[in-house]
């Protein structure tokens, strides 16, 4: 093994990474509007407590974010279809039932640990917990790399929305689930991301380990993160130039955690300026210290594209979905965080 590819292995198996894109096209579930039509019923407008500085930020001065509270309390469970539901390749005819064969195409380039037959049952389990839990909006994490292999601090390597959704399937039928919308990388390009929505058996096929990380934010906050997520906003946040150890406080890289960071923080304060969203997020959130070995990281900022120290001015640290728990805990009254293990 030469030089370069030791020090990818060595700084791989060191930090976490938003993986690379699933094997298959950009298949995006039928937009939230029914979805948010529903949360209406249960969250109304009157519901939604007002943000100081009347619900935005001022350029440079931070506002602590508002608890939103659980308002109102949604019907349970929320209707889920049986199918196991994955993103077809591009020229691969497929039907709708989650087929182990679509299944095993997983993320492209990743080992599978893993059987479609372990994956599935799976992926539908974390499906049906948080239809249990009426959830029209969650935040989903997986674990890409064994836990011995993680940092201290760390236990997740990616992160996304899971959003309740009117699936269309390849077979045209129309089924309630959830779709989840990343950011990966790209295989060939690991220094560069795009944003990908697949399905929870496609989340999970390459994992290291059958362990769901999942946060429920209060009703209000889920209908706030429903109309982003349904706008240009949530596309805007995306900054294509990756690296595996983004500064959450700075512009210059983005991983996957810091994505769904920006993104929860739009919802929050009701905005689309990533500045002002850079400014709570300095003044409000707590990153993660990377604790790697500082030779360990300046060579692998060398030899593997996908870590960069070029937005790390002091001591790197990072957005983990661990760290985005404790701030909802502290600032989203009626969060919840939680694990799902396979049965």
């Amino acid at each position: 093994m030469g030089k370069r590819q030791g020090m990818a292995a060595l700084t791989m198996a060191l930090l976490t990474a938003c993986g690379p894109a699933p094997a298959g096209r950009d298949i995006h579930a039928e937009r939230t509007a029914h979805v948010t039509a529903r949360m209406e019923a249960h969250v109304g407008d009157n519901a939604v407590p007002a943000l100081v500085a009347s619900g935005l930020v001022v350029a440079a001065v931070a506002s602590a974010p508002v608890a939103m509270g659980e308002t109102v309390p949604v019907d349970l469970p929320l209707q889920l279809t049986d199918t196991a539901l994955v993103a077809i390749p591009p020229g691969r005819a497929g039907d709708d039932t989650g087929a182990a064969g679509n299944a095993a195409s997983g993320q492209a380039g990743t080992t599978m640990r893993f059987s479609p037959e372990q994956v599935v049952p799976f992926a539908k389990k974390v499906e049906k917990v948080l239809a249990g839990r009426g959830a029209f909006v969650a935040l989903l994490a997986r674990k890409g790399r064994l836990q011995a292999e993680m940092p201290e601090g760390m236990a997740f390597t990616h992160s996304g929305f899971a959003v309740y959704s009117e699936i269309t399937t390849a077979a045209g039928r129309r089924v309630p689930g959830y779709a989840v919308y990343n950011l990966y990388q790209q295989e060939k390009h690991p220094d560069v991301s795009d944003l990908v929505t697949d399905y929870p058996s496609n989340f999970f096929a390459g994992v290291a380990e059958l362990e769901a990380g999942i946060i429920i934010p209060s009703p209000t906050l889920q209908k706030r993160l429903l109309s982003t997520i349904a706008s240009p906003t949530y596309a805007s946040l995306h900054n294509p130039q990756y690296s595996v150890i983004a500064n959450p406080f700075t512009l210059g890289r983005q991983n996957c955690t810091e994505f769904v960071l920006d993104v929860l923080n739009a919802a929050i304060y009701q905005t689309d300026d990533i500045e002002k969203i850079k400014t709570n997020e300095k003044a409000y959130f707590e990153a993660q210290k990377v604790n790697v070995n500082p030779l360990k990281l300046m060579l692998g900022s060398l030899f593997s594209a996908e870590v960069s120290l070029s937005d790390q001015p002091g001591k790197p640290v990072t957005a983990t979905f661990e760290m985005i728990g404790r701030y909802l805990a502290a600032y989203d009254k009626g969060s919840e965080m939680l694990t799902v293990l396979p049965d």
